[in-house]
């Protein structure tokens, strides 16, 4: 059975229960405290705190509790009850604000893309353009070739700028845009055990031999990394995110933790 710690306990019970708000109680509790790039009209400053307790479903919710119950209660007992909630709130704050610069990358390149299709329009450009920022979105590829065949249609040329302009637009103010859950505090978690208990090995559903936590978390460091720069279609995990809690834990643990020469 897991060993839960008073706050580790009160984190669990209190995403538990925004989730129920969420699917139940008050619906717009996810659009309100969604974190959503700064410039979107849905974009609030709280929303850095607020996101990291909100989750997509209950299997969103499971993964990311099952890894706060089962890491936290340790790193609890050593620092205590106020230093790991301070911990567990600036790694999710700090995720969140690292995500809000990627994402600001993101939406810049696409900008520009966008301005640039504007100077000179044409099939390949507006097809790249769905490619790179418009994944999911179907129906474009009859007006793409349209516009290869005819390149001067004055007509294809204005429907292919407002349709450009149209996703861009969509992108920026979506309310389905907004980040949520708890894994950027969590990975920030994941870094602080295995610094603090590197040789503790794991036994993991999806591992067949025990692994040790410092292999652990640094190898899915590297897949998160490799996820984040070569994503799928489909894949909607804000894996820059949980590098930035890594890095966030990273931070903070080294401050907290710098004149430590005892390793378990």
């Amino acid at each position: 059975m897991f060993n839960l710690t008073p706050t580790v306990r009160n984190l669990l019970i209190a995403n538990v229960i925004f989730l129920v708000a969420q699917n139940s109680l008050l619906p717009l509790l996810s659009q309100v405290g969604s974190l959503y790039p700064i410039g979107s009209p849905y974009f609030f400053p709280w929303q850095f705190f607020t996101y990291m307790f909100l989750h997509a479903g209950w299997g969103h919710l499971i993964s990311n509790m099952f890894g706060l119950i089962s890491f936290g209660p340790m790193l609890e007992m050593r620092w205590g009850a106020s230093r790991f909630l301070t911990f567990w709130l600036i790694c999710g704050v700090g995720a969140g604000l690292l995500y809000e610069g990627v994402r600001g990358y993101e939406l810049h390149k696409m900008e520009q893309a966008r301005q640039e299709f504007h100077q000179a329009p044409n099939g390949a450009d507006f097809a790249d353009f769905f490619r790179n920022f418009g994944e999911g979105y179907t129906g474009y590829e009859t007006l793409a070739r349209n516009l290869q065949l005819h390149p001067a249609d004055p007509q294809l040329l204005q429907a292919a700028t407002q349709t450009v302009d149209e996703l861009a637009r969509e992108i920026v103010t979506s309310p389905r845009g907004g980040m949520v859950g708890a894994s950027g505090a969590l990975f920030g978690l994941l870094f602080a055990f295995a610094y603090l208990f590197p040789n503790t090995e794991l036994m993991l559903l999806f591992f067949p031999f025990p692994i040790k936590a410092k292999y652990f978390v640094f190898f899915y460091a590297l897949y998160e990394l490799y996820a984040g720069v070569h994503r799928t279609p489909g894949d909607n995990v804000a894996h820059f995110a949980h590098l930035g809690g890594l890095l966030i834990g990273f931070l903070v643990v080294k401050y907290w933790e710098g004149g430590r020469e005892r390793f378990y």
